[in-house]
């Protein structure tokens, strides 16, 4: 029989393409992570992996076996929490794939998740929105938090959130401004803006090029947490989600200057994938999102 464990080896090697550091995510050595997926192909009497000097893909069976093998290992996870289920609880954990300026909204709807649910373990990733519909299609998250107009219906539930709006944080001594500030003025500030391959900077980028304006960038970073900081110590400004500031308070030193001309807007949406069954712990988030409507 094969194991439970051979195949979530196999899928973590799908994953990462990269056989020491499949090995070290399943906490194993790379010597028996080898072994096993050997013994693995042996016993299907099939080749799954191309190998050379280093991992060269998988086979055509193997990428049929890695397709398979994600269903059963999803279908176990299924069972597992069912079972809980019919005891009375939803137990288990339940992995998130967030955009990094959804995380703020992640936090205050994984607390109603466990007022409702307090068995429910959250994992919340910070992840792009192409690795976000990466993960749902690969089954390593469980649900994707994420741009709605950039994830495919097909196979997947997207459920509304809401929508996206921007301000600029900006330390206080670089304006003398109040009010709204055009997007035109933004790109007189230094700004630290996310990394070029995110879906924000992608939507900043657009924008810019839209109002022909050169923003002046002194730092790219992976999350809002350096933005905000370097907007704080009076380095640099930054745009960043309205729900991020609404969640975190006062930001002592800085302005916080809606941007209009144009206003702009994104819908954030939660993504699942269309199974059957479902697993409970994705039914009951999608059932404490529906209740925030």
């Amino acid at each position: 029989m094969i194991e439970l464990r051979d195949l979530q080896l196999l899928s973590a090697l799908a994953r990462h393409r990269h056989f020491a550091k499949a090995a070290e995510d399943c906490g194993i050595s790379q010597p028996a992570f080898s072994m096993r997926i050997r013994n693995l192909e042996e016993r299907l009497g099939v080749t799954i992996v191309r190998r050379a000097n280093r991992f060269q893909g998988l086979t055509e069976e193997g990428e049929m076996i890695v397709r398979r093998a994600r269903r059963i290992l999803g279908d176990a996870k299924a069972l597992e929490q069912e079972v809980a289920a019919v005891r009375g609880e939803i137990s288990g954990a339940l992995i998130l794939g967030v955009i990094p300026t959804a995380l703020a909204f992640t936090g205050r709807l994984v607390r109603r998740l466990h007022q409702a649910h307090p068995r429910i373990v959250a994992r919340i990733d910070s992840m792009s929105s192409t690795a976000i519909q990466q993960g749902l299609d690969e089954g390593t998250i469980d649900a994707g938090i994420t741009y709605g107009d950039s994830i495919g219906t097909d196979l997947r539930h997207v459920q509304p959130l809401y929508e996206e709006t921007y301000v600029l944080l900006v330390p206080a001594h670089l304006t003398e401004a109040t009010g709204p500030v055009p997007w035109a003025r933004v790109a007189d500030f230094p700004l630290c803006l996310l990394e070029p391959q995110m879906q924000n900077r992608r939507i900043l980028d657009r924008i810019f090029a839209e109002q022909g304006l050169h923003p002046r960038i002194v730092a790219e970073t992976s999350g809002f947490t350096a933005a905000m900081v370097m907007a704080r110590e009076g380095l640099a400004a930054a745009v960043v989600p309205r729900v991020l500031v609404r969640a975190l308070g006062d930001l002592r030193g800085t302005k916080v200057l809606p941007l209009v001309e144009p206003e702009v807007s994104k819908p954030i949406a939660l993504a699942t994938l269309d199974r059957d069954p479902e697993l409970p712990t994705v039914t009951a988030l999608r059932q404490v999102v529906a209740s925030l409507r």
